[in-house]
């Protein structure tokens, strides 16, 4: 189990072990949901972070053939 102290100014570090875990870098920000007693902690991914996370080897594909293959998608669902 991981602890940190919270200072009288209200910070605290995140353990390493936690931001291992969550990939954070220093810069990085955070986003807190509350409920109750329990508080979860969810990487905020700037767009730049994202680049190349969804990989596609097919052909170049219009912005309609995207718009097309959503509905389609949408529409099964």
């Amino acid at each position: 189990m991981l602890e940190s102290n919270i200072g009288r100014d209200g910070r605290t570090t995140l353990p390493k072990g936690v931001r291992d875990a969550l990939g954070l870098q220093a810069g990085d920000r955070v986003r807190y949901f509350g409920h109750g007693n329990t508080v979860r902690i969810v990487p905020v991914r700037p767009i730049h972070r994202l680049y190349g996370a969804a990989e596609y080897d097919g052909p170049p594909v219009t912005l309609d053939e995207m718009d097309a293959a959503i509905a389609d998608g949408a529409c099964r669902r």
